[in-house]
Protein backbone atom coordinates (compact mmCIF):
# COMPACT_ATOMS: atom_id res chain seq x y z
CA UNK A 1 0.00 0.00 0.00
CA UNK A 2 0.76 3.47 -0.64
CA UNK A 3 0.07 6.67 0.43
CA UNK A 4 0.83 10.45 0.06
CA UNK A 5 2.33 11.21 3.87
CA UNK A 6 3.26 15.15 2.37
CA UNK A 7 0.81 15.98 5.14
CA UNK A 8 0.09 14.79 8.73
CA UNK A 9 -2.79 12.49 8.71
CA UNK A 10 -3.70 10.54 11.73
CA UNK A 11 -5.81 8.24 9.07
CA UNK A 12 -2.21 7.25 7.35
CA UNK A 13 -0.82 6.73 11.04
CA UNK A 14 -2.85 4.32 12.00
CA UNK A 15 -3.05 2.60 8.38
CA UNK A 16 0.75 2.26 8.82
CA UNK A 17 0.59 1.17 12.28
CA UNK A 18 -1.68 -1.92 11.14
CA UNK A 19 0.07 -2.77 9.04
CA UNK A 20 3.89 -2.54 10.15
CA UNK A 21 3.52 -2.00 13.84
CA UNK A 22 4.20 1.62 15.94
CA UNK A 23 7.71 2.87 15.33
CA UNK A 24 10.28 1.43 17.97
CA UNK A 25 11.15 3.18 21.36
CA UNK A 26 13.98 5.51 21.91
CA UNK A 27 15.10 2.62 23.96
CA UNK A 28 15.16 0.07 21.34
CA UNK A 29 16.27 2.21 18.39
CA UNK A 30 19.39 2.83 20.61
CA UNK A 31 19.66 -0.89 21.26
CA UNK A 32 19.57 -1.41 17.29
CA UNK A 33 21.72 1.09 16.78
CA UNK A 34 19.21 2.82 14.48
CA UNK A 35 16.48 2.45 12.16
CA UNK A 36 16.51 4.23 9.47
CA UNK A 37 18.66 4.10 6.07
CA UNK A 38 20.38 6.85 4.87
CA UNK A 39 19.31 8.62 1.43
CA UNK A 40 20.07 6.24 -1.37
CA UNK A 41 18.88 7.63 -5.04
CA UNK A 42 16.50 5.60 -6.87
CA UNK A 43 17.13 3.93 -10.41
CA UNK A 44 14.37 2.66 -11.19
CA UNK A 45 10.58 1.73 -9.94
CA UNK A 46 7.97 -0.71 -11.40
CA UNK A 47 5.41 1.12 -14.02
CA UNK A 48 2.35 1.29 -11.48
CA UNK A 49 4.96 3.66 -9.21
CA UNK A 50 6.21 5.98 -12.05
CA UNK A 51 3.75 8.49 -10.93
CA UNK A 52 5.05 8.92 -7.63
CA UNK A 53 8.77 9.39 -9.55
CA UNK A 54 9.92 12.64 -10.75
CA UNK A 55 9.02 13.84 -14.71
CA UNK A 56 12.57 15.95 -15.32
CA UNK A 57 15.80 14.64 -14.67
CA UNK A 58 15.85 14.94 -11.73
CA UNK A 59 17.19 12.44 -9.16
CA UNK A 60 14.63 10.55 -6.96
CA UNK A 61 15.69 9.74 -3.25
CA UNK A 62 14.33 7.07 -0.99
CA UNK A 63 15.21 6.12 2.86
CA UNK A 64 13.92 3.16 4.24
CA UNK A 65 12.63 2.92 8.20
CA UNK A 66 12.16 -0.20 10.00
CA UNK A 67 9.05 -1.26 11.97
CA UNK A 68 7.99 -4.38 14.33
CA UNK A 69 6.36 -6.21 11.62
CA UNK A 70 7.48 -4.54 8.32
CA UNK A 71 9.52 -1.76 6.50
CA UNK A 72 8.47 1.56 5.20
CA UNK A 73 10.07 2.86 2.01
CA UNK A 74 9.43 6.78 2.13
CA UNK A 75 9.90 8.35 -1.47
CA UNK A 76 10.36 12.26 -2.15
CA UNK A 77 8.85 13.50 -5.17
CA UNK A 78 9.57 17.83 -5.28
CA UNK A 79 7.65 18.96 -2.11
CA UNK A 80 5.48 15.18 -2.00
CA UNK A 81 6.50 12.35 0.18
CA UNK A 82 4.99 9.16 -0.42
CA UNK A 83 5.60 6.18 1.78
CA UNK A 84 4.87 2.58 0.57
CA UNK A 85 4.38 -0.09 3.39
CA UNK A 86 6.01 -2.96 3.14
CA UNK A 87 5.06 -6.04 5.69
CA UNK A 88 8.00 -8.43 6.32
CA UNK A 89 5.71 -11.31 4.92
CA UNK A 90 5.20 -9.04 1.40
CA UNK A 91 9.04 -8.32 1.73
CA UNK A 92 11.49 -9.74 -1.69
CA UNK A 93 15.13 -7.94 -1.60
CA UNK A 94 17.41 -9.16 -4.42
CA UNK A 95 21.42 -7.52 -4.63
CA UNK A 96 21.78 -6.83 -7.95
CA UNK A 97 23.89 -3.68 -8.79
CA UNK A 98 22.17 -1.85 -5.55
CA UNK A 99 19.26 -3.36 -4.39
CA UNK A 100 15.68 -4.06 -5.69
CA UNK A 101 13.19 -4.69 -2.62
CA UNK A 102 10.43 -6.07 -4.22
CA UNK A 103 6.45 -6.46 -2.29
CA UNK A 104 2.47 -6.47 -3.63
CA UNK A 105 4.03 -6.40 -7.48
CA UNK A 106 5.90 -3.33 -7.14
CA UNK A 107 9.76 -2.64 -7.15
CA UNK A 108 12.16 -0.53 -6.13
CA UNK A 109 15.74 -0.57 -7.39
CA UNK A 110 17.86 1.53 -5.25
CA UNK A 111 21.40 2.91 -7.29
CA UNK A 112 25.15 0.77 -6.10
CA UNK A 113 26.60 3.91 -5.48
CA UNK A 114 28.74 5.27 -2.33
CA UNK A 115 25.45 6.36 0.16
CA UNK A 116 24.28 2.79 -1.17
CA UNK A 117 27.52 0.97 0.36
CA UNK A 118 27.31 3.23 3.65
CA UNK A 119 24.04 1.54 4.12
CA UNK A 120 25.39 -2.06 4.05
CA UNK A 121 25.13 -2.70 8.03
CA UNK A 122 21.77 -1.17 7.50
CA UNK A 123 20.62 -3.80 4.88
CA UNK A 124 22.02 -6.15 7.55
CA UNK A 125 20.21 -5.55 10.15
CA UNK A 126 17.00 -5.27 7.37
CA UNK A 127 17.56 -8.93 6.61
CA UNK A 128 18.21 -9.84 10.24
CA UNK A 129 14.90 -8.54 11.34
CA UNK A 130 12.97 -9.95 8.31
CA UNK A 131 14.30 -13.41 9.18
CA UNK A 132 13.49 -12.71 12.87
CA UNK A 133 9.90 -12.16 12.04
CA UNK A 134 9.84 -15.37 9.19
CA UNK A 135 11.20 -17.76 12.21
CA UNK A 136 8.48 -15.83 15.21
CA UNK A 137 5.63 -15.62 12.42
CA UNK A 138 6.55 -19.62 10.74
CA UNK A 139 3.52 -21.90 9.90
CA UNK A 140 4.13 -25.30 12.17
CA UNK A 141 5.43 -28.33 9.65
CA UNK A 142 6.08 -25.56 6.96
CA UNK A 143 2.33 -25.66 6.16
Amino acid sequence: MILNTTHHNSDSKQIISDLVGSPFSLVQKLKMKGVGSKRMIIDEVSPNMQSMMNLVSDINYGNIELRPKGILIRINKGLQNFTWIIPYYHLVIYKINGSSIHAQGKFVHFRANKTFKENKKFFDKLMDEKVKYDFHHAMPNGL
